[in-house]
């Protein structure tokens, strides 16, 4: 396909958020150049889809917006132009339908990431999109040209606007590194720094002597997910926030989809404080009243770990997490007792390493950004997805975000482009 203008444009990374910039870009008819670190493109997107692709959340409207935080506003006009039916949509125009999960999640029905990238990277090809690999993006020259290491040695390339889509620093494995933040701070750019987010954590020892959990939790329960329970945490406004759902027991902590819905908050807490404190209801099911009239019950001559397994079910890892944080007479005293068992504290006393992270917080602040998403210390140069300083739970709004700023990244490229005579470098 032959672009209808003489406009180039480079973009930098070929995760969701760099693929969808191109999308845009090629079907304006703006000649597309996409360079990425690995061998091939989407590697990161193929391996979250590995156990189901989640590619967005049917919540719509505030509710969508809201799992976004703090960066909820920043990110409103993105997420209206590219929200959830929107994404579902699209989806169905690459002949990929869709459902929705009995958790709200969205997914392809064959539940695959490969169909998917194969079909969207046939559309880009097939609109002129040229695509290298193999090219790790190592800053700019003197002149303001992009630089890459290539296979055949270092590569510079002038374009008429650039799109970074870098990602940020999970995964580092997959091409996501989070080494372009010094080189925008070097140029005027305001960042922040990369923090892990939707992580596991380790705990504070729960006895003298130990580094975590005791060697008896660890050898018979790590790996083993602690279900149905319920999470809440007090933020540092005073809001509780309260979650059902699991999560996993490790060698050195704790991890899973309960924990990452928390987990900026307890990143933060623990940044603030030294430590933070995640309250766990092991039986969420039940009322207060219910499970003390229970553990207060007579219990004979019955152990108490026969008596909670008789009266309320409790057993195995639960029963073990109890014994691991509570005391010898906190466990004697029915009113501690029921009180712990719906609302265990677990000390938590740093987050896991960001390369071991789903996502990253952190990154481009947005006030160093117009509305375009255009960097104000480096006109014609754009960023998108995860490089952004933002950050949202798993469940499809991580993938639906990087894909709404691609779009967004790309119109502003656009834009910028209108009002500048094509063909000149920039």
């Amino acid at each position: 396909m032959t672009p209808r203008n003489a406009a180039h444009v480079a973009i930098v990374g070929g995760g969701p958020a760099g693929l969808m910039a191109a999308e845009v870009l090629s079907e304006a008819g703006v000649a597309v150049d996409l360079y990425d670190s690995m061998p091939s493109v989407g590697r990161k997107f193929l391996l979250a889809g590995r156990g189901g692709l989640n590619l967005t959340h049917s919540e719509e409207g505030e509710d969508f917006l809201r799992r976004y935080g703090d960066r909820s506003e920043a990110l409103r006009t993105a997420i209206a132009g590219f929200d959830s039916v929107a994404v579902r949509q699209w989806a169905e125009g690459l002949g990929i339908p869709t459902f929705v999960g009995t958790s709200g999640r969205v997914f392809p029905q064959d539940m695959k990431a490969a169909p998917l990238l194969r079909a969207w990277l046939h559309r880009l090809r097939a609109r002129g999109v040229r695509i290298h690999v193999r090219h790790r993006f190592t800053g700019w020259t003197p002149e303001g040209a992009l630089r890459f290491q290539a296979p055949t040695g270092e590569t510079n390339v002038t374009a008429d606007a650039t799109v970074l889509a870098l990602g940020g620093g999970s995964w580092p494995r997959l091409g996501s590194d989070g080494a372009w933040l010094p080189w925008l701070a070097g140029k005027g750019v305001a960042v922040a720094p990369l923090q892990p987010s939707n992580c596991g954590f380790d705990v504070a020892p729960t006895a003298p002597g130990r580094t975590g959990w005791s060697e008896h939790l660890r050898q018979r329960f790590a790996g083993q997910p602690v279900k149905p329970v319920a999470a809440r945490f007090t933020d540092a406004a005073g809001r509780e926030h309260r979650q059902q759902g699991e999560f996993v027991l490790t060698d050195t902590g704790i991890e899973g989809s309960l924990v990452y819905a928390f987990s900026a908050h307890l990143r933060d807490r623990i940044a603030g404080q030294g430590s933070a404190t995640w309250q766990v209801d092991l039986l969420p099911q039940h009322t207060p009243a219910q499970v003390l009239a229970e553990v207060a019950r007579p219990r004979g001559p019955r152990s108490l770990s026969t008596h909670l397994k008789s009266r309320l079910g409790l057993q195995g890892l639960k029963m073990a997490l109890l014994h691991e944080v509570l005391t010898p007479q906190q466990l004697e005293d029915p009113v501690q007792l029921a009180a712990a068992i719906q609302a265990l504290p677990i000390v938590l006393a740093r987050p896991r390493p960001m390369a071991e992270a789903i996502s990253t917080a952190g990154g481009v602040r947005f006030d160093a950004l117009d509305r375009g998403q255009m960097l104000t210390a480096l006109p014609g140069t754009f960023c998108a997805g995860e490089m952004l300083d933002w950050e949202a739970p798993t469940g499809g709004y991580l993938l639906t975000a990087c894909m709404a700023t691609g779009r967004t990244a790309a119109a502003g490229v656009l834009s910028w482009l209108a009002g500048r005579e094509p063909g000149h470098s920039g």
